[in-house]
């Protein structure tokens, strides 16, 4: 495990995504034309108006997606909560995600890189948000691969039982965790996050894991808040993995109330 002295916080290149759906976005202007150009040739004989009409239609279409493209871009270049950044959110996760990983296959580009700048773009809208809540209503999610595979002490279901013996990162994680009585928890799939999820009712989410785990994750959680941070695979996925601890530490100080002591 390399030391915290040394390590760097990771920032995936969310403009990929952003050019991708600039891409997709001409595209559709393109379609939008010719959808536009072909039938006028046929409607302009049954009625001299039906050609500006549709094309009226079609503009409006055209400078809503133009529009909610460019409040994107502005959201991320601002950082600032914006008009519509949450329905912005849910778009790009619901409806665009799909089309843009699509897109990105068809031209070539790594799935797991346009993943990346995907936990990188929806990450910037979350942060746009100021969310701050109080850590009881604040939860980590780790994925099992972070344990040792080795370690007798199975953590899953229960990290507390983690002896701190310092050979993984569970037990930094663990001490973030205390130090600002957040939940944490470690999930060994989709299925048993959702259950964690639904329990402990959180109001925010952090959560640790691979590209793949961490989009599904996002997808699954919405409209939940959730910032993903990136694990990092020296022995390959899912086994033995590590994460930045500093990186985790930043994100709980940025949206994480501080415990309250009583006076």
């Amino acid at each position: 495990m390399m030391s915290e002295g040394t390590e760097t916080r990771y920032q995936p290149k969310k403009r990929l995504f952003i050019g991708l759906l600039g891409i997709a976005c001409a595209v559709v202007l393109g379609i939008a034309f010719l959808l536009w150009w072909i039938p006028s040739v046929c409607l302009v004989n049954i009625h001299p108006a039906l050609p500006v009409v549709f094309g009226a239609v079609l503009a409006v279409l055209a400078l809503v997606l133009v529009g909610g493209l460019s409040l994107l871009i502005l959201t991320l270049l601002t950082g600032r909560d914006l008009f519509f950044s949450e329905r912005l959110r849910k778009i790009v996760i619901r409806y665009l995600f799909p089309g843009i990983i699509s897109l990105g296959r068809l031209v070539g580009v790594d799935r797991d890189t346009l993943q990346q700048s995907f936990i990188a773009l929806n990450n910037q809208l979350v942060r746009a948000k100021r969310i701050r809540v109080s850590p009881d209503k604040a939860l980590i999610l780790l994925p099992h691969c972070i344990q040792l595979f080795d370690c007798d002490i199975k953590i899953t279901g229960d990290i507390q039982k983690c002896i701190r013996c310092q050979r993984c990162d569970i037990s930094g994680l663990a001490e973030a965790a205390a130090e600002r009585g957040i939940d944490i928890a470690v999930a060994t799939g989709g299925t048993l996050a959702r259950k964690i999820i639904v329990e402990k009712r959180p109001r925010f989410i952090l959560a640790v894991a691979c590209e793949r785990d961490l989009t599904s994750g996002i997808r699954d959680s919405y409209p939940l808040p959730v910032i993903g941070v990136l694990n990092h695979r020296p022995n390959g996925p899912c086994f033995n993995t590590s994460v930045i601890l500093e990186e985790v530490r930043f994100v709980l100080d940025e949206h994480v109330l501080p415990v309250s002591i009583p006076s």
